[in-house]
């Protein structure tokens, strides 16, 4: 199909072709069972990060300690339950996510044979890629709080009562590790390794399904936020594919996340968090451009900002690697 003011072709980036000279790629049904087996890798190095920050999390929990000293199950449950939805916790959780770097750059560099440049890690220009990914990240979420905000679905209220620098840091940091975790896997290593026997199409709907994928136990879920993370997935390789570069759609994610909870104040993927900058309250009546219970992300505003991204992707030329 022929669109005049887009260009459809994907042609396989730097890292791709480096990737393919390296191994050549396996049959789809095999990339996935791979893919399986590094994930459950991955959610354990995960749970061996995460263990030792949560246990002393929950024993200097007073509502924690309370309930054991009762000895009611259902009352530790509970306080279990409250301590793991603190943004302590949270940021904890996104902390854990470089379990979720170092295993796939493990697997790449020990099994497929794979330098890290071949996950997009270029290191020319890496600085300039991240603070345009950074700039390109907030614009596009300020866009959806303005579509929001027109359209009477949301509204800013001024600045939170729960705002605290330090807390606000520390997230700044764990969502710079969760973005560019979730980027590594979903770009850097699954769709490379597709694309080393398949077109690019094909490795960017493939990976765009599994991120969506998932992201399916989270709260509040339904079918237009999968279709959005669908087609963040998309944004995200189309990003990775024109730029050559995993820096840059690293930093778009993690300030997508950061903007989204800690700076505007909304649900990040059926996630709430305290610490923010500003406090919003999204109109109930309006979920379907909201999102509601699962944040801007299951809204209608983030759907026409994605379509509209992918369209703005697709004009773009590719930027050769040696070039960034």
């Amino acid at each position: 199909m022929n669109i005049p003011f887009l260009d459809l072709k994907l042609e396989k980036p730097e890292a791709v072709i480096k990737a393919q000279e390296k191994q050549k790629g396996l049959n789809w049904f095999l990339e996935m069972l791979i893919f399986i087996a590094v994930f459950i890798v991955i959610g354990i190095a995960q749970s061996l990060i995460l263990l030792p920050g949560e246990m002393p999390l929950l024993a200097m929990n007073p509502e924690y300690q309370a309930a054991v000293a009762s000895g009611d199950y259902a009352k530790i449950m509970e306080a279990t339950r409250l301590a793991v939805s603190s943004d302590a916790f949270a940021v904890l959780s996104l902390f854990s996510n470089i379990g979720m770097i170092v295993i796939p750059i493990l697997f790449c560099r020990l099994i497929q044979k794979r330098k890290p440049d071949t996950l997009g890690f270029i290191r020319k220009g890496a600085g300039k890629e991240y603070l345009m990914g950074l700039a390109a990240g907030f614009i596009a979420f300020s866009a959806v709080v303005l579509i929001c905000v027109l359209t009477g679905a949301a509204k800013i209220n001024g600045v939170s009562p729960d705002f605290s620098l330090g807390m606000f840091l520390l997230f700044l940091i764990g969502f710079m590790i969760q973005g560019m975790a979730e980027e590594v896997v979903c770009r850097g290593y699954f769709m490379t390794s597709l694309g080393r026997r398949y077109s690019m199409w094909a490795a960017v709907l493939a990976n765009s399904l599994i991120f969506a994928c998932l992201h399916l136990l989270n709260n509040g879920i339904d079918v237009l936020a999968f279709i959005n993370l669908t087609l963040f997935g998309v944004v995200a390789s189309l990003y990775f594919i024109k730029r050559g570069s995993i820096w840059g759609i690293g930093a778009f994610h993690s300030i997508w996340n950061l903007v989204q909870g800690n700076f505007y104040g909304f649900q990040v993927s059926g996630m709430a968090v305290k610490c923010t900058v500003f406090s919003s309250t999204a109109a109930e009546d309006k979920g379907i451009i909201n999102g509601g219970a699962f944040g801007p992300e299951g809204g209608l505003a983030v759907t026409i900002v994605f379509l509209a991204a992918i369209c703005i992707l697709l004009r773009k030329k590719p930027q050769k690697a040696e070039q960034i």
